[in-house]
């Protein structure tokens, strides 16, 4: 075995893979397993899919669909992004079976459902011919009370999943508590927020949103500026922090507000503790 491995140098593995596209391990597999027969380990790409699915992965995979799974009456969820190049596919039943295959293999995946679904996207690329990408997929489940919902929004092009948490394990079965986190995926579909809470801004963005609102005013005195960079700040946290953000049903209540006044009336505190949400093709 020693004696094939030396056989595969770096530079026939770099060879390979610039006449399939393959990747680089894929093709140093294929060559150990040809034993350095270059015609022999295309064969075998061909024959897992490999040099199909290699071509077709220059090109831009940009429309899709985002779906989304509800399991164990609200204490587990999953939503996840499928990516291919025309918009025509995600209305094919073959590519709507792979996502449902996909949904199914979330449910269990902790990590990223792209390196684990590899063999059956591969395959579906060889089928459909057309390059498909699992773009993300998030996977919640609800540490001790509270619900996780979801939300599909403009046929599969936005998908929201979200963990809200309460004190009372009564309160979840509630409808009041169930509107409230219906609510909640629509507020974040339509308003977009970019982090949960102001202290999830990471500092790199926060300095250079400083930086530019310093600038905006840099003829001003320095207290003044200082005044002004705060109250830009905080404008800033009410645009792109889901519980600062205007509620999208009432603006003039934040979402924190409508989460306390919600609590109140059913007699527990309520709490969002994550959320994603994914635009198909939007970072």
């Amino acid at each position: 075995m020693g004696a094939v491995m030396t056989e595969v140098s770096a530079a026939l593995v770099k060879e390979l893979r610039e006449e399939t596209s393959v990747g680089m391990m894929d093709c140093k597999q294929a060559l150990v397993a040809a034993g350095g027969d270059k015609a022999q380990a295309i064969k075998i790409l061909r024959e897992r899919g490999l040099a199909v699915a290699g071509k077709k992965a220059a090109r831009a995979a940009k429309e899709g669909v985002v779906a989304a799974e509800i399991l164990q009456g609200g204490k587990v969820g999953v939503l996840i992004e499928v990516n291919c190049e025309t918009d025509f596919v995600t209305r094919n039943d073959s590519f709507k079976e792979l996502v449902r295959q996909l949904q199914v293999m979330a449910r269990t995946v902790p990590g990223e459902l792209a390196a684990a679904a590899r063999e059956l996207v591969v395959a579906k690329i060889a089928s459909i011919g057309e390059n498909i990408i699992v773009r993300r997929n998030v996977r919640y489940e609800v540490p001790g009370e509270g619900v996780v919902a979801s939300y599909i929004h403009l046929g599969g092009k936005v998908g929201v999943l979200v963990e809200v948490g309460c004190g009372l394990a009564a309160s979840s079965a509630q409808d009041a508590f169930r509107n409230l986190v219906k609510d909640i995926t629509l507020h974040i579909a339509a308003c977009n927020p970019q982090y949960l809470a102001r202290q999830d801004v990471p500092a790199a963005v926060l300095q250079a949103e400083k930086e530019i609102y310093a600038k905006q005013v840099q003829n001003k005195p320095a207290n003044i500026i200082e005044k002004i960079v705060v109250g830009k700040l905080e404008k800033f946290y009410s645009q792109t922090c889901l519980v600062e953000q205007g509620f999208v049903k009432d603006p003039e209540q934040s979402v924190t507000e409508l989460l306390a006044a919600k609590g109140k009336e059913l007699g527990d505190q309520l709490v969002i503790r994550r959320f994603a949400r994914f635009q198909v093709g939007v970072e």
